[in-house]
């Protein structure tokens, strides 16, 4: 995770709880929590936060973030495709949500996030499935935040 300059490392874990509602964890390369949380829509229970990462900016867009990335259902007012895509555009108040689905294999690898018509996330997947990612880059694109995921096997 690369916020402005500053570099953070570790292990993170999603676990859905329920139908809505899944919990979130990230631990340094040492097994150290440093945040804990449970997400869903339109909630957020913060379970736990080191002292360092307890700022309001901080949780704010991790929890934005989250709820984002975490969103499962998206109503289609608009379809339209590319070389190699085909895009969904979902619109819900004033966010719109863009979802790029590979026509080679069908599965999701983008979702560009926009608010007031200007691009604010940038999801990008890579994955050989369609119920979980390998990997995860998440670009904002007005603050200087970068947070890379990569799925851990029992191989690595």
């Amino acid at each position: 995770m690369d916020i402005y300059k500053n570099h953070v490392s570790g292990i993170l874990i999603i676990k859905k709880i329920n139908d809505a509602t899944h919990r979130v964890v990230l631990t340094s390369d040492f097994g150290n929590k440093l945040i804990d949380f449970e997400i869903s829509g339109d909630n957020f229970k913060l379970n736990y936060v080191l002292a360092d990462l307890d700022k309001k900016i901080v949780i704010n867009f991790l929890k934005n973030d989250f709820q984002q990335l975490l969103k499962q259902k998206y109503p289609v007012s608009e379809s339209f495709e590319n070389e190699k895509s085909k895009i969904y555009l979902s619109k819900l108040d004033k966010k719109q949500y863009y979802l790029f689905f590979n026509k080679e294999n069908g599965l999701l690898n983008q979702i560009i996030y926009t608010k007031n018509n200007k691009e604010k996330i940038d999801f990008t997947f890579e994955a050989k499935k369609h119920i979980f990612a390998d990997s995860l880059n998440l670009q904002h694109k007005d603050f200087k935040i970068n947070i890379k995921l990569f799925q851990i096997t029992e191989t690595e």
